[in-house]
């Protein structure tokens, strides 16, 4: 396969796993160079934009990457820039140009609306928090905070909320950005000297949608000019929506002072979405897609997995079966995907439990149940304890508390502290990630 095709199917499948913004901005230029000998040379625009992808991406390029080879590859990072095509779109926070134009309408998913959002008991009320923001904002909740885990529909919620104000009034300056992106164009600013320009863009705005309000956390000057952000959009009945993948009394590092306006409004948790709320998601991209989906086949799916990413990207990979194959769609092909036969489809998914992970990460590092419950701190257990907490919280999703709890009593910053430790390690420790994965492999 040549490097542009295989790169073309690696961006198709990122596109699904980050914003939109996020792709625009970061992976919209880069190219594969060239995979040789399993190492392959990736091409990015700027000396900045490969230090984000590298530090925060490698993960999810690799993992495309190995899925779409079937082989283990090492990324290597450099500079190259692709030949400008006729009529390209510039760069995300152009100095030129109407604000309304750069922040709004290039950044909002045309998708990502009230109608093509599923609901169910289980999300009604953030459903119906947003829509009540939509038809009287600055007024309803604000700010308005969402959080929640990957792909329950923070940043669906968030854009329909500007694109239902933009569909009755159209010149209402609305602002959607990510933490991240709000903190590089801080940064950007104070280096061109163009902070005055960055306040206005801003602070005139009628709605601001931040999405990861996470990312600012522990950045002092970025929370700074958030903090005046924030104080001037409220004085002038501004409405502020925020989503995070946790409540703001669980971010860590954030300012006290912010903390409080962040909990000065409504908070709402979005749970992981259930069994047949996955099934009505899963029929709405389809159709999205242009392909028709069988209410059986749809529930095979849904049943077998449980994260919406992970459904559109099996969609993704169905799609490009039928299509390459000349194929329909049927339940047969469905399972051989899924990875299991048509006969044993109908078997309950594995329930992973709390103590399996557990005693799985103490057999991996060949240590004892009780060293990882216990206050010892000596660095190997004290390191395998943060892995597990990781663990604990991503793949189960159980609340800080509780893992402070399964973990010998302890408090829930100490919690936080490991998790996003782990975290941050991930992207650039080949040995952790292969430990993840090993770990994985015993639950499994």
């Amino acid at each position: 396969m040549k490097p542009e095709t295989l790169w073309s199917s690696v961006l198709e499948e990122i596109k699904i796993n980050v914003s939109k913004a996020i792709f625009q901005t970061l992976f919209q230029n880069t190219c594969l160079v060239s995979l040789q000998n399993n190492v392959a040379t990736i091409g990015c625009p700027s000396s900045y934009i490969q230090g984000l992808i590298e530090s925060r991406y490698y993960s999810l390029i690799k993992d495309v990457l190995d899925r779409q080879t079937k082989s283990n590859n090492s990324l290597v990072f450099v500079i190259k820039l692709l030949p400008k095509k006729t009529g390209e779109i510039g760069p995300l926070f152009s100095s030129t140009g109407p604000v309304y134009q750069e922040s709004t309408q290039v950044n909002l998913n045309p998708f990502f609306t009230f109608e093509n959002f599923a609901v169910s008991s289980i999300n009604q009320l953030p459903y119906a928090a947003a829509t009540a923001v939509a038809k009287n904002p600055g007024s309803a909740y604000n700010p308005l905070f969402l959080w929640g885990g990957v792909g329950v529909g923070k940043t669906h919620l968030m854009q329909a909320i500007g694109q239902e104000i933009l569909k009755t009034k159209p010149q209402t300056k609305v602002i959607y950005c990510t933490g991240e992106e709000f903190t590089n164009e801080i940064i950007n600013a104070i280096r061109s000297k163009t902070t005055e320009v960055f306040k206005k863009k801003y602070r005139t705005a009628k709605v601001l949608l931040l999405d990861d309000v996470q990312f600012i956390a522990g950045k002092t000057s970025v929370q700074e000019e958030f903090f005046h952000t924030f104080n001037t959009l409220q004085r002038q009945g501004s409405q502020i929506v925020l989503s995070s993948d946790r409540p703001p009394e669980e971010i860590a590092k954030l300012e006290d002072r912010l903390r409080s306006r962040f909990e000065g409004g409504l908070i709402i948790d979005i749970p992981q979405p259930d069994f047949e709320l996955r099934t009505a998601i899963l029929l709405i991209k389809a159709k999205q897609k242009g392909i028709e989906l069988k209410m059986d086949v749809a529930q095979t799916i849904a049943a077998n997995i449980d994260s919406t990413r992970k459904l559109e990207g099996f969609l993704v990979r169905l799609i490009s079966e039928t299509k390459t194959k000349n194929i329909p769609v049927t339940p047969e092909l469905v399972n051989s995907l899924l990875g299991k036969s048509f006969e044993e489809s109908g078997k309950p998914k594995k329930k992973i439990k709390p103590n399996q992970i557990i005693e799985a990460v103490a057999q991996y590092f060949n240590l004892k149940v009780t060293q990882l419950k216990s206050p010892t701190r000596t660095k190997n257990v004290a390191f395998a304890r943060q892995i597990l907490m990781y663990l604990l919280r991503t793949e189960l999703g159980i609340p800080l508390m509780e893992v402070g709890n399964l973990l010998g009593g302890r408090d829930h910053t100490t919690i936080i502290y490991g998790v996003e430790k782990i975290t941050n390690l991930l992207s650039t420790n080949e040995d952790l990630r292969v430990d993840i994965s090993g770990i994985k492999q015993k639950i499994i």
